[in-house]
């Protein structure tokens, strides 16, 4: 199989599969969404332990926690992606696929607004257009909601942030987050003792199917990864770019035609315009992206 084709079966599979998380973490009820998320960690450590020994990244792993800089940063990493792994479960176990599915949409866009505020990026005028249209949707499903969308916000903003710190980080992904579980999984594994010790816990009080089912959260986490890590190296990042918005997809129609998620006009409304200011923003990447390739091939340079 080519190349290319490998890479757009793997990006197409991490996606999906995130796409369809919100259908899997009701299926671990009547935990609630801390002990799910302490299960998630612990058992992505596990996940990841066998993957760093698989891929014989032990003194890759060893090095990342001796160098204070990168641990720190990874350190502030686990907990900006703890805050969106409990966010995301807590939102989709509550009946808020739809506003999680929002968080994912408008990611992209709080990604840009990072870059500007905290590397000091500069924006085309389509992208503030994009931006502008986004603050704008924001602001009338606040009004919908009669609140701040705060689930879709928390994810879009966590999930910036950790994609701001690894780049900062610049390390290895399977390395990479074997540090971050390995930092909070005391915290998770100590929680969950603690819930057991009390008799609140229920993975071992549920039928044997729901322990199975709470083990897998690790391989729920870890498989998606890998995948956008083949991904990753096998299209291009306008590939990329454009499959990023399945999995957000995926979660609005779930939401909204099985799970029965209410969507007024007012909230369609919000919606379309966010889907709006994503389209000007993909435009502007591609035709950037189109205008730096035919610079480049002008100037006799490979293009990546």
């Amino acid at each position: 199989m080519a190349r290319g084709r490998q890479g757009f079966l793997a990006g197409i599979a991490a996606y999906g599969m995130w796409g369809a998380f919100p259908l899997y973490w009701p299926l671990l009820e009547p935990a609630g969404a801390v002990e799910l998320l302490a299960h998630r960690i612990a058992w992505t450590a596990v996940v990841m332990v066998v993957l760093v020994v698989a891929f014989r990244l032990r003194s890759a792993f060893v090095a990342l926690l001796r160098e204070p800089r990168t641990r720190w940063l990874l350190v502030l990493a686990s907990a900006v992606i703890s805050v969106n792994w409990g966010t995301f479960i807590w939102g989709v176990n509550n009946e808020h696929v739809v506003e999680t599915s929002l968080g994912y949409f408008i990611n992209p866009l709080v990604t840009v607004l990072a870059g500007v505020v905290v590397l000091g990026e500069r924006l085309r005028p389509l992208q503030w257009t994009a931006m502008g249209l986004a603050a704008l949707a924001v602001a009338g499903l606040t009004w919908d909601y009669g609140r701040p969308p705060w689930v879709a916000l928390t994810l879009a903003f966590s999930f910036a942030a950790y994609g701001l710190v690894r780049k900062k980080a610049d390390v290895g992904a399977v390395e990479g987050l074997a540090v971050e579980t390995a930092v909070v999984t005391p915290v998770a594994v100590g929680y969950l003792v603690w819930l057991q010790l009390a008799g609140q816990s229920h993975a071992f009080e549920d039928p044997p199917w729901h322990f199975l089912l709470l083990a897998t959260s690790g391989a729920v986490t870890a498989l998606p990864l890998i995948c956008f890590g083949a991904a990753a190296t096998r299209v291009s990042l306008t590939a990329l770019g454009l499959m990023q918005y399945l999995a957000p997809t995926l979660q609005f129609v779930l939401g909204v035609a099985l799970l029965g998620e209410p969507m007024p006009t007012a909230r369609l409304v919000g919606f379309t315009i966010i889907w709006a200011s994503l389209m000007l923003f993909t435009v502007d990447s591609m035709r950037e992206r189109q205008r730096l390739r035919l610079q480049r091939l002008a100037l006799g340079s490979p293009t990546p």
